[in-house]
């Protein structure tokens, strides 16, 4: 009797496992113009404020941030590089932290005058182009950690007025299984999909984004698709375009990472 009692109390607590959702990930998309000839100082800039962002992880204010470049990256076809900073908490997002707590615990030592230098030097280096809110809605299943060097293709997509829950729901239950695929038989690395969390009325560029992950070009050019596309999917792609427009795409390789 007590050995049933074990396998049952063994089997509850795996159900309660399997139904548990991951924890919520929020994300803070800023995306950076360089000016020509400041594209050295804008590297400094961001290598002097890693070390804020690793004491901002450590104070519990976020749990992560990194620095992509984007391509393409011209002077007249928008941000160059992209940082993102990652929460588990909405709130936390919208507040930013302590940052002077998290300044001076990487830079004790700083006097005013170096301190006020620092920022100008961030100031000049790059221009803050806009900011993006997001809440992340999907993710396939997989164990890819993003080393330095990984090539994420973000695709910014506008759903249409009234069109957004089908929209997910399609891209939930159509395609992920096709991209669960995909990253099993080594396609690519990840998929992801991204809610816009301001600026969700019409007048926004983007409601959603999806990316995929890869290991770097090689597998972007290389891995290909192994899986061909079920009838559904292909019925689902024609559909698509109702849903949503996908409004642009950009390559950003991870320079920068904090954990």
């Amino acid at each position: 009797m007590k050995k049933l009692f074990m396998i049952m109390v063994m089997a509850l607590f795996t159900t309660i496992a399997i139904g548990q959702e991951e924890e919520p990930l929020f994300l803070l998309f800023e995306f950076m113009h360089v000016d020509e000839g400041q594209g050295t100082a804008y590297l400094e800039t961001e290598a002097f404020w890693e070390k804020v962002h690793v004491q901002r992880v450590k104070n519990g204010d976020c749990i992560g941030w990194d620095l992509w470049r984007l391509e393409p990256s011209g002077q007249k076809q928008g941000s160059q590089y992209m940082t993102v900073s990652l929460y588990n908490d909405p709130v936390k997002m919208m507040d930013g932290g302590d940052f002077m707590k998290a300044w001076n615990g990487a830079y004790p030592n700083l006097t005013d005058s170096e301190s006020n230098a620092k920022m100008e030097m961030t100031a000049k280096s790059r221009d803050l182009t806009h900011r993006v809110f997001l809440q992340q809605i999907d993710l396939t299943k997989d164990d890819f950690d993003m080393p330095l060097g990984t090539l994420a293709v973000i695709n910014f997509m506008k759903a249409k007025p009234g069109q957004s829950a089908a929209y997910e729901k399609m891209e939930s239950e159509v395609f992920k299984p096709f991209h669960q695929s995909d990253v099993e038989s080594g396609g690519r690395s990840s998929w992801g999909m991204l809610r816009n969390m301001l600026g969700y009325a019409t007048e926004a560029y983007a409601s959603h984004i999806t990316f995929d992950m890869y290991t770097g070009y090689d597998q972007f050019f290389n891995g290909g698709s192994n899986v061909p596309a079920t009838e559904a999917q292909q019925k689902a792609y024609q559909e698509m375009n109702t849903l949503r427009d996908l409004k642009s795409v950009t390559h950003a390789t991870l320079v920068k990472k904090v954990r």
